[in-house]
């Protein structure tokens, strides 16, 4: 347990140590002697390590390559709207970005960190997974697209007949993928040797890229207006070729003019058509590198500050940019230019060599800023075992801190992309991957603030909740815009990951959104659930199940777990101590074993731990305190107290024995809790050695107790017998197999009521049990006592009323009736039967009992054997404890000869009405 003195632990984003250098930092991942945020190998600023790769990023091919494709396809005014509407979209994210990345200290894994450590392994693995995907992709489109531009300038085309010169690259599909291979292994090459060596010369290449964007922004009023001959090849034939001339008029209003609507024609590199939603799916490639300074997140100086700074200046630097080049190539160029030539930068500019190193710079620096991205967010990804051994060499690092390994899988997986051969092919895919990874972001902050948690506090103020569903709705259309089929297939794959993560996912310490959020959600409904507005039609049973040790009764609580009917479920457990002569309460420390032991068992229950003087005085206080609102027990549950050892069910269950082998287990590390310290916590079962803990008189006081407080009571007899494979069956819905209820107080002959609030409750407890999963197809036999040989014949008439009642009830069951005269006759005989005084009341009827014989208690049981020997499990009848503390043991005693060696059996006492005939 943590005191006022304990370190503060690095939680999610919160990695705060407190006593100075005397505390080692925990990272995350669970590291204790993991680097801080500010160790040795970060090293780079806002300018150099957010600003400077988002710009290369964003001014990556589509820049140079696509801007005349999106103007002269969309036109000006719906490429102004594109424009507008994927700033909107990235700027909503960036929103988020910043809010997450302000709310505590940011370690490698970019975006990826932020959203697992946000939304939990779940979602962040998932989301982790698919934003590594994008940036793969993104990859592979920057790769591809340099090929282009190399290949405009030095490849020989027969067909067209261009050929001589320069042009001395043979041109193909092959070939494009040769090329493309060759480009990719350069970046690999760098990539090896470091992200620092990149962000060295990233300050390089963005001036080059600078420099050639301004030579771009300057060029039309230096070149005056040229015509230009294109060929293509015929999308019909590709042996023709088709050549037209094209026209740069330089700044004129009636170009402008020709160029603000939209022209959507064939796209010569696909020969497809295009519409609207393919060129923005290619425009958007533009918008996709926001992030590439928060997958720098492991090498920054200050992360918290450097990214939200550093992304929103680009941001908005690279938006400015475009929309001037928008209305720049609008205005000089005409559309068969602007359509027919995707390179047409370099031939109306003032020196075409600047425009070629441009594209060539922006390219490679965009592929290794990707390549870079997409190895730390899977390197980030194997660090947190989230996908178990096929990313367990990703873990490996260089002495320089390079993930080296994770390098080489995105560089493979990244090869495999570029056998699209096309840029225009693959940009809907990275689009549509990349919004659904914006959209997570914007998921991970939306939940952060709708979960109203305290330390959510991020410094950058400037975002709302509005703005982060805003941002969810605009990327979730726009995916299903621009391809339908990629976006479902990709929602898809992503709820698969977010389901294969849930069942496989070791726990962390991250915390998890969901929790945060379903606190909020739970709260606001406990407050609406009013137990004034109770109603009989509605009742369900909400059970306190009293446990000593799980060991000896793990059996009882998977059989209880089946009564419980969607209602509350809760596992009690008291701790004999006294606080005042102990330094802590002792009870916080047992709650982690006893959750993991309910994940274990796989029971849908809660836990309540109580610290006291007695057994007794502990189950008091769990029975007044246990739930909330109108979630508390209602009905408490026990084992039976006898004189048997019981048997230790760690050694039966598979699921407690360790691996024989001996091959350590990690998935068995249940928050801190792994297999042997959770047998080492419960010990062993009680033996002839063994002090018991509860007395016979505080056993049945419990029960009397429980009774005065209006709670029903059930006692739980040889359930260690009740074996689940024997209750199934081959069919697994308990077909063959019978419950036995008997609904009359077997120890009061003169009792004849079948239909008192007790009977009823002990009838509708076995409906539950026969609605559960495993006991579907059971057959429930219900059976009646009668006295058959006596001259009073009503026993007739009683069993046709309580047949219209079950009929009533709608309670299906075969009703057995059991001649049980020679048994009454004992009821008074023998000379161990007790007087009335001593027996009190038992049905808690106010008239005198009639005295008990050990033979009629006997016969009792001789008859429930004879009747009921078949039977999986039996109900019976508990009689209510006498008023006098003294009788307490010879009521047990009683009981005790009436059930034994029955087989599973249950002994019920209801005090509320559960059943009802109306609608």
């Amino acid at each position: 347990m943590a005191s006022e003195n304990s370190p503060l632990l690095g939680h999610g984003v919160y990695s705060v140590v407190g006593d100075g250098e005397k505390a080692p930092r925990r990272s995350s991942r669970g590291d204790i002697n993991a680097k801080s945020p500010n160790a040795p190998h970060r090293k780079l600023n806002t300018f150099f390590g957010v600003m400077v790769p988002t710009v290369l990023s964003m001014f990556s091919i589509v820049l140079f390559l696509r801007t005349g494709f999106v103007v002269g396809h969309a036109g000006l005014l719906q490429g102004l709207l594109m424009l507008g509407v994927a700033y909107f979209i990235i700027s909503l994210t960036v929103l988020s970005i910043c809010a997450i990345s302000t709310n505590g200290a940011i370690e490698g894994g970019g975006a990826y960190f932020m959203i697992s450590r946000s939304l939990g392994p779940e979602f962040g693995g998932s989301i982790g997974l698919m934003f590594f995907l994008a940036k793969v992709c993104a990859c592979g489109v920057y790769v591809l697209g340099l090929v282009e531009a190399i290949l405009a300038v030095f490849g020989k085309d027969p067909a067209s007949g261009l050929v001589g010169g320069l042009r001395v690259l043979p041109m193909g599909y092959w070939f494009t993928v040769l090329y493309a291979s060759v480009a990719l292994l350069l970046c690999l090459v760098v990539c090896m040797v470091g992200a620092n060596i990149f962000s060295r010369a990233a300050l390089l290449i963005l001036i080059v890229v600078t420099g050639a964007l301004i030579s771009i922004l300057i060029s039309p009023l230096v070149v005056g207006p040229r015509t230009f001959l294109i060929s293509h090849p015929s999308s019909d034939n590709n042996s023709q070729t088709l050549s037209f001339n094209v026209t740069y008029t330089g700044f004129n209003a009636t170009t402008l003019q020709n160029n603000l609507a939209s022209g959507y024609s064939i796209d010569y590199s696909t020969n497809k058509e295009m519409s609207f939603a393919t060129v923005f799916a290619v425009m958007f490639t533009s918008c996709t590198g926001i992030m590439a300074g928060a997958n720098m997140s492991g090498e920054l100086k200050n992360p918290s500050v450097s990214i939200p700074k550093g992304t929103i200046l680009a941001v908005l630097y690279t938006f400015v940019v475009y929309v001037i080049l928008f209305l720049l190539v609008g205005s000089t160029c005409e559309r068969a230019l602007l359509i027919g030539d995707y390179g047409f930068f370099q031939r109306i500019n003032l020196w075409p060599p600047f425009v070629l190193i441009g594209v060539y710079f922006a390219s490679l620096s965009a592929a290794m800023c990707s390549l870079i991205g997409a190895s730390r967010i899977l390197h980030a990804l194997a660090l947190d075992q989230l996908f178990g051994l096929p990313l367990a060499p990703a873990t490996i690092t260089s002495s320089s801190g390079n993930p080296w390994v994770s390098v080489l899988y995105t560089w493979g997986l990244v090869q495999c992309t570029v056998f699209a051969a096309e840029l225009n092919v693959i940009a809907g895919l990275v689009t549509v991957f990349y919004l659904l990874a914006y959209a997570a972001v914007d998921l991970a902050c939306l939940a952060l603030e709708w979960a109203s948690a305290p330390n959510f506090r991020p410094t950058f103020q400037f975002f709302s909740w509005h703005s982060c569903l805003l941002g969810i709705v605009s990327c979730l259309v726009m995916m299903f815009v621009i391809n339908p089929v990629y976006s479902s297939a990709s929602i898809a794959m992503l709820l698969l990951l977010l389901l294969f993560l849930h069942y496989r996912s070791p726990t962390s310490s991250w915390g998890y959104i969901s929790q945060a959020l379903i606190f909020h959600q739970v709260r606001k409904y406990l407050l609406m659930l009013d137990v004034r507005k109770d109603h009989v039609k509605f009742w369900r049973p909400q059970v306190l199940l009293m446990v000593a040790n799980p060991r000896s009764s793990s059996q009882l609580i998977n059989f209880v777990n089946q009564l419980k009917k969607g209602g509350l479920y809760v596992l009690g457990h008291v701790q004999l101590g006294d606080l005042d002569l102990l330094p802590s309460d002792p009870v916080q420390q047992q709650y982690n074993f006893w959750l993991s032991l309910v994940d274990k068992l796989g029971v849908k229950a809660f836990v309540d731990l109580t610290l006291s003087h007695s057994v007794r005085q502990g189950t008091q206080h769990l029975l007044r305190i246990t739930g909330l609102g109108g979630m508390k027990p209602n009905t408490l549950a026990m084992g039976f107290y006898d004189n048997s050892y019981p048997d230790d069910y760690f050694l039966q269950d598979p699921k407690f024995c360790p691996d024989p082998n001996g091959a350590p287990s990690n998935e068995n590390d249940d928050f801190g809790v792994d297999l042997p310290s959770l047998q080492a916590h419960f010990g062993p079962v009680r033996d002839e050695v063994s002090p018991r803990s509860l007395s016979p008189e505080e056993y049945v006081g419990i029960v009397s107790d429980a009774i005065k407080m209006n709670k029903n009571v059930c006692l739980g007899r040889y359930f260690h017998q009740l074996h689940a494979a024997d209750v199934r069956g081959l069919r697994g819905d308990g077909a063959g197999v019978t419950i036995d209820v008997w609904p009359l107080n077997l120890l009061r002959s003169g009792s004849s009521s079948y239909a008192d609030v007790c009977s009823l409750f002990l009838l509708q407890m076995a409906c539950v049990l026969n609605m559960a999963s495993g006991w579907r197809r059971a057959r429930m036999r219900i059976f009646l006592c009668a006295e058959a040989q006596s001259e009073d014949q009503g026993w007739m008439e009683k069993e046709e009323r309580f047949r219209e009642l079950l009929r009533k009830l709608r309670i299906r069951a075969n009703i057995k009736i059991v001649a049980w005269d020679v048994v009454v006759r004992l009821r008074g005989t023998g000379s161990s039967g007790s007087s009335p005084s001593q027996l009190g009341d038992l049905d808690g009827l106010t008239k005198a009992p009639q005295p008990i014989s050990q033979e009629f208690l006997s016969a009792v049981n001789s008859l429930l054997k004879e009747n009921s020997a078949e039977a999986a499990v039996r109900f019976l009848y508990l009689p209510r404890p006498p008023p006098a503390s003294g009788q307490y043991q010879q009521y047990l005693a009683q009981l005790d000869t009436l059930s034994r060696d029955l087989g599973p059996t249950l002994m019920i006492h209801g005090v509320t009405p559960v059943t009802c005939t109306e609608l």
